[in-house]
C-alpha cells in the first residue's frame, strides 16, 4: 500500500515517505520490543527502559511541534507508527497511544503555552509518562454524563475528589490529564480538565488491575481525596472539558484503529507461517482449501478495515482545537473503530482456529494476541455505543 498523495488531497494511501517511516519504525520495534512480549504477558509489567527508548528515537510527541520537544509529524504518520509498534508489541503500542495521543496530544492541542513548556518536553523525551483520567466506576460508556469526580475552587487551587478506573498507564504515570466537574449543576457541560502530577497529596493509585490481555501495559484505579491542584494546571477554560474530551475521543478512535490493525496483521503473519509449516496427513495445512479460505478471509477483512482507517486518519489531519465530537468526523471515527475492532476479532478467531490446539495454549503468541484483541470491541466506547454514534449522525435533520 504505497503511493503518492495528490497535493493536500485526503487519501487512504500513504506516501512513500510515510511508508519508509513505517518500515524503519517496525525494524526498530521488532528488534527492541518484540522479544519482551512473553515476559510482559507473564508479569504484567512495562520495562522501565521502554519510554526512554521511544523518546530517544523520536517516537513520542509524534504530533507535537519540535518547539516543545516533539517530532512534528502529521496525524497519519503517527498512525502508521502506532500500527507498526502494535504489530511488534501490542501492549507497548497501547501504552504509547495512551501517553502520546490521550495525554500529550490533548495537552498540546488545548493547554496554554506555560503548561506546554512545563510538561511537554519531559513527556516527549520519555522522562515522564502520561495517562488520561476519564472513565469512572459505574460510568463506562456514559463517561461524561455519569461523571462524579468534582473539582471545587479553593483559593489558588482546585480540590479534586473522586475515582477513575481502567486507566491505561495509571499505575506508572507521572502526569495524568484528569476530567472533573467544576460546575456539577451543569451536568456534562460543567466539566473541566486538569493536569495532576504523581506525588500530589491526595492523589494515589488504589490498585493495579489484573487484565486478560494487553498485559504489560499497566492499568489501574486512581483515587483523588481532597487532592489540591493549582489553578494554573487547568487545561483550557473552566467548564470546557466536553469540547476537549470529544475532540480527543475522535482522535483516539482514529488511532486505536491502527492498534487493532497492527494486532490483526501480526495474527495473519504468524497464521501464514504456521499453515506453511504445520503438517497433517503428510502435507502442510496451507495446502487445504479450508485453511486457504480462512487466510483469504482474514486478509480481506484487514484490507477493508485498514482502508477505512486510513481514510479516517486523513479526515483527522489538522482537526482544529475544539473540533470533533459531532458531524462527519464523529461518525467516521466511530465507523472506523467499529470496523477495525470487528475485523480484528474475526482475524484473531480464525488465527486460533488455524493454530488448532496450539492456539489454545496460553504461552503461544496467537493466544496472547487473541486475549489482547478482545478489549477492542469494549474499550474507547463499546461496539454498541459506536453504532449509536453512527446512527445518531445519520438521522440528524
Amino acid at each position: 500500500m504505497t503511493t503518492h498523495l495528490r497535493d493536500n488531497a485526503p487519501s487512504h494511501f500513504v506516501t512513500t515517505d510515510q511508508q519508509a517511516l513505517a518500515d524503519q519504525a517496525y525494524r526498530f520495534f521488532q528488534s527492541e520490543f518484540h522479544h519482551l512480549n512473553a515476559e510482559m504477558d507473564d508479569t504484567d509489567d512495562l520495562p522501565a527502559s521502554v519510554f526512554p527508548k521511544l523518546g530517544e528515537m523520536g517516537y513520542l510527541g509524534l504530533n507535537v511541534s519540535p518547539e516543545y520537544g516533539g517530532a512534528g509529524l502529521d496525524f497519519t504518520s503517527a498512525c502508521v507508527i502506532t500500527e507498526e509498534l502494535s504489530r511488534a508489541n501490542a501492549a507497548i503500542g497501547l501504552s504509547q497511544v495512551a501517553h502520546d495521543n490521550l495525554c500529550v496530544n490533548n495537552i498540546y492541542r488545548n493547554a496554554n503555552d506555560e503548561l506546554r513548556r512545563k510538561f511537554l518536553p519531559g513527556l516527549c523525551e520519555g522522562k515522564l509518562i502520561g495517562a488520561l483520567g476519564l472513565t469512572e466506576p459505574g460510568a463506562g460508556s456514559d463517561a461524561l454524563g455519569s461523571m462524579r469526580t468534582t473539582a471545587r475552587k479553593d483559593g489558588g487551587d482546585y480540590v479534586l475528589n473522586g475515582t477513575k478506573i481502567y486507566i491505561t498507564n495509571g499505575p506508572i504515570a507521572d502526569i495524568v490529564l484528569v476530567y472533573a466537574k467544576t460546575s456539577p449543576e451543569k451536568g456534562a457541560k460543567g466539566i473541566s480538565a486538569f493536569i495532576v502530577e504523581a506525588g500530589t497529596p491526595g492523589f494515589k493509585v488504589a490498585q493495579k488491575l489484573n487484565k486478560m490481555g494487553f498485559r504489560g501495559s499497566p492499568t489501574g484505579e486512581l483515587v483523588f481525596d481532597e487532592c489540591r491542584v493549582p489553578v494554573e494546571n487547568m487545561v483550557g477554560l473552566p467548564d470546557t472539558g466536553v469540547a476537549i474530551t470529544m475532540s480527543g475521543l475522535d482522535l483516539e478512535r482514529a488511532i486505536v484503529c491502527f492498534n487493532a490493525m497492527g494486532i490483526a496483521r501480526r495474527a495473519l503473519e504468524i497464521s501464514i507461517d504456521y499453515a506453511k509449516t504445520r503438517q497433517q496427513f503428510g502435507k502442510p495445512i496451507a495446502s487445504f482449501q479450508m485453511v486457504q479460505g480462512m487466510l483469504a478471509d482474514m486478509y480481506t477483512e484487514i484490507e477493508v478495515a485498514r482502508t477505512l482507517s486510513f481514510r479516517t486518519a486523513a479526515m483527522c489531519e489538522g482537526l482544529e482545537e475544539g473540533a470533533g465530537g459531532r458531524g462527519e468526523i464523529h461518525k467516521l471515527t466511530a465507523a472506523a473503530v467499529f470496523k477495525a475492532a470487528a475485523a480484528t476479532s474475526f482475524v484473531l478467531d480464525r488465527a486460533v482456529q488455524i493454530h488448532g490446539g496450539a492456539g489454545y495454549m496460553r504461552d503461544t503468541e496467537v493466544n496472547r494476541l487473541y486475549r489482547t484483541g478482545r478489549v477492542l470491541e469494549v474499550g474507547a466506547g463499546t461496539q454498541e455505543v459506536r453504532k449509536l454514534i453512527i446512527s445518531g449522525e445519520l438521522l440528524k435533520n
